[in-house]
C-alpha cells in the first residue's frame, strides 16, 4: 500500500531539490524517500544514545556532527 501527501517547499529549497535530482540522476521522490529514512534512522539513533555525522572515509574521523534532526 502506498501513501501520497503533498508537501510544500519554498523555491531556494525546491531548486535545490531540482539539483540534486539531476545531478544523481534520479527524481525528487526518491530524494524525499532517502530523506526520511534517514530521518527515522537518526531518530532511532538519538533513542539508543548516538549521534549523526560525517566521517572521512580513509582517517574515520568525525568531521561534521549533524545536530537538530
Amino acid at each position: 500500500m502506498s501513501v501520497r501527501f503533498n508537501v510544500v517547499l519554498s523555491d531556494d529549497l525546491n531548486r535545490e531539490l531540482d539539483k540534486a535530482a539531476e545531478e544523481g540522476d534520479t527524481n525528487k521522490s526518491e530524494i524525499l524517500r532517502k530523506a526520511i529514512t534517514l530521518y527515522l534512522a537518526a531518530r532511532d539513533g538519538r533513542r539508543r544514545g548516538l549521534k549523526i555525522g560525517l566521517v572521512e572515509s580513509e582517517t574515520q574521523k568525525l568531521e561534521t556532527e549533524i545536530i537538530g534532526l
